[in-house]
């Protein structure tokens, strides 16, 4: 694929993206894909043959990946592992008001509407997901409940983003912050 392919394939994955974290899999039609991304239709086609599905799932993954990047980075610096989770939250917390409220988590609007009916993007949720937990457990592993923990952090930190995109405020991401820092330092 050339360049011009694959700036039009990333135009395509970025609208889907904005698209499906605004207002979930419902939104991301493909007929607004293609307003969104500028793209020809046949260039969706061409590029994610397996339609809509293959779209939005290609989209998870690459939103998963730029998170799990960012939190990867963070969990490399040096600091307890509450300073680590309280510096994501921080992170996330600024990508959620930066955009207005609209960009919470990148796979949970997609999990909730999609996981019970649709394989492949139950599928690429749940590896966003388990890669997040990696990360998470990684930077909590000299502990002997790390993998409990992974999870437990994780559920909290998704808990948090939805409520502080429903009460488009911070608070709860900060409350957060500190339950979390109290469950690590204990």
């Amino acid at each position: 694929m050339g360049q011009k392919g694959a700036e039009t394939r990333d135009r395509l994955l970025d609208a889907t993206r904005e698209l499906v974290e605004a207002g979930g899999y419902s939104a991301a039609g493909l007929n607004q894909v293609i307003a969104a991304s500028g793209a020809p239709r046949g260039s969706l086609y061409f590029h994610f043959p397996g339609g809509k599905d293959q779209l939005v799932a290609e989209s998870v993954r690459r939103a998963g990946q730029a998170v799990g990047d960012a939190l990867a980075g963070l969990a490399e610096r040096d600091g307890s592992a509450a300073e680590f989770t309280g510096a994501a939250l921080r992170l996330l917390g600024d990508r959620l008001e930066e955009s207005g409220w609209r960009r919470g988590c990148p796979v949970a609007t997609v999990a909730l509407e999609t996981a019970a009916t649709n394989d492949p993007l139950q599928q690429a949720c749940s590896e966003v997901y388990a890669s997040w937990e990696r990360v998470l457990r990684d930077r909590l592993a000299d502990r002997p409940d790390a993998d409990d923990l992974a999870v437990t952090v994780l559920a909290l930190v998704e808990g948090a983003l939805l409520l502080a995109r429903t009460h488009r405020s911070r608070a709860p991401l900060d409350s957060v912050a500190r339950r979390i820092g109290v469950l690590l330092d204990a």
